[in-house]
């Protein structure tokens, strides 16, 4: 089978995502996670000569990476400049570079106001002292694909030119994303067929939704390695998705891809949370829903026979399948989450409780698996997740000063008081609640995301919407929501759903 590597470039060409920059330390953490827990071949981690920042943090990723066996897989981009950049990826530590030449003739003698000749004669003197200082070689062709659409015969001549020199890897860019996957056919399977002793990388951007097609027939007409990102980032549109390209090569195209599957998704959400670029719901294989069945017709043919699977599975990712709980949902659905929470009803139940499902669904509301107990509770008129319920709840809040909170609870017949304050009025809840958590001998689990929202078109008296994550120490995630008209007690009335679920799993 044929085997492509895949070198990743979240950190220098997805840093071109608008309103992206990461902290040194960031940057260092990112790099040991592809390389160490992702199994990446391949990672560009920076651009020679950005700033002192750029420089601190490669030093300190290629002096982990040293000692784990991890730096000749470290990479940088370099410039066509003398000595410049290549002193300056010796002083960081790393051993490979990527020069940036012009592989369009165009570009070449507009922006560099050169003879081809010239630039060559500058990419061949660059590279020679790239090897005196014991750095291998990689060399990108900047806009080949309008370079070779324009003028094929420019790139013919620059790679004729570059035959006897030191490259281990060039590297063909769509950059402005403007191929389609027949282009990227003929023009890469020219390239292997005329220069059959070269490793051809291909490097594609989104700009049309085209990355990951025009990566498979890259790698189809011959290319070597596909460079990806975490998340599509990257200017403009963004390069092509990691995830992506790894899953389409490795199912459809038979291609062995060394990459541990199970950690796309945990270093995606890393990404998500250094970068500050959310991933849509929708983004194939780590987006949040890609996993969820809505329509009830799917729900019952995976029930009686997995009718719905692929072998993109959920398992593969570490991650779970989820059916949805909505106005679409059917019997199985209800079911399929009942087995997920080990709860048991008998048939009349559970036609009630779709039948308000599908109530709450008509009224646009977003019900989530962890609101089945207590729609169930509702439905059926029983007590069983209501365990602790909230008589009152007082809290003030002032300029520049510390919040607080005044809270009345009901156990069965006991009634629990208890006061707090904090930095904002949830938090003087949050603290608030301390002491009976305390009384039942519970741990708030880590609140790990918060989202507050209104329904498109409200206004300020709109009922919001409360999301909270939550992270228990024994590895189970919850995510509750809470509905009212004040932001804050919004997220009160989700706290309490959480509370709620975990005295019904402890006490």
């Amino acid at each position: 089978m044929n085997q492509v590597k895949l070198l990743d470039t979240t950190l220098r060409d997805g840093e071109q995502t608008q309103g992206v920059s990461y902290h040194p330390d960031e940057k260092v953490s990112l790099g040991k996670a592809l390389l160490q827990r992702l199994n990446v071949d391949r990672i560009e981690v920076a651009s020679a000569r950005v700033s002192n920042g750029e420089k601190q943090a490669v030093h300190q990723l290629c002096d982990w990476a040293k000692q784990h066996n991890y730096l000749d897989r470290i990479e940088i981009l370099g410039f066509v400049d003398g000595k410049r950049s290549v002193d300056w990826v010796v002083e960081s530590g790393a051993q490979v570079i990527n020069l940036l030449s012009k592989g369009s003739e165009h570009h070449c003698r507009t922006q560099l106001a050169k003879s081809p000749t010239e630039h060559l004669s500058d990419i061949l003197a660059c590279i020679d002292y790239a090897t005196s200082q014991n750095l291998r070689c990689n060399l990108y062709l900047e806009d080949w694909s309008n370079g070779y659409k324009d003028n094929s015969e420019y790139v013919y001549a620059l790679v004729t030119g570059l035959s006897h020199a030191p490259i281990e890897h060039i590297m063909l860019p769509d950059t402005l994303g403007v191929m389609t996957p027949d282009e990227v056919t003929r023009a890469i399977t020219d390239m292997c067929q005329r220069f059959p002793t070269r490793q051809f990388d291909f490097h594609p951007h989104n700009d049309y939704g085209l990355a990951t097609a025009n990566a498979m027939a890259a790698v189809a007409a011959g290319a070597s390695s596909i460079h990806c990102t975490v998340n599509c980032l990257g200017e403009r549109a963004g390069n092509a998705s990691l995830a992506e390209v790894a899953v389409v090569l490795k199912d459809k195209l038979g291609v062995v891809v060394q990459l541990n599957e199970s950690e796309i998704h945990d270093i995606s959400k890393l990404v998500e949370n250094f970068s500050g670029k959310r991933v849509a719901a929708n983004t194939p294989v780590v987006g949040a829903d890609v996993f969820t069945q809505t329509a009830g017709i799917h729900a019952d043919g995976d029930r009686k026979g997995n009718l719905y699977v692929t072998d993109l599975t959920p398992e593969r990712f570490h991650r779970e399948r989820r059916y949805a709980l909505g106005k679409l949902s059917g019997k199985a659905s209800v079911i399929k989450n009942l087995e997920a929470l080990d709860i048991e009803l008998d048939n009349h139940d559970i036609e009630r409780v779709l039948a308000r499902i599908v109530q709450l669904g008509d009224m646009k509301e977003v019900i989530t698996p962890e609101d089945l107990p207590f729609i169930i509770a509702d439905t059926l008129e029983a007590k069983q997740f209501n365990y602790l319920e909230l008589l009152n709840c007082s809290i003030t809040s002032g300029l520049d000063m510390y919040s607080t909170a005044s809270i009345r609870l009901q156990y069965k017949d006991q009634i629990i008081k208890s006061a707090g304050s904090g930095n904002g009025g949830f938090d003087a809840f949050i603290d608030a609640m301390q002491t009976p958590l305390q009384q039942f001998k519970l741990t708030l689990p880590t609140l790990t995301d918060f989202e507050i929202r209104i329904p498109p078109g409200g206004k300020t008296n709109a009922l919001t919407e409360c999301f909270i994550s939550w992270q228990c120490e024994d590895g189970q995630k919850l995510r509750t929501r809470g509905v009212h008209s004040n932001q804050v007690y919004a997220g009160v009335h989700a706290t309490l759903r959480m509370i709620n679920m975990l005295m019904h799993q402890h006490l």
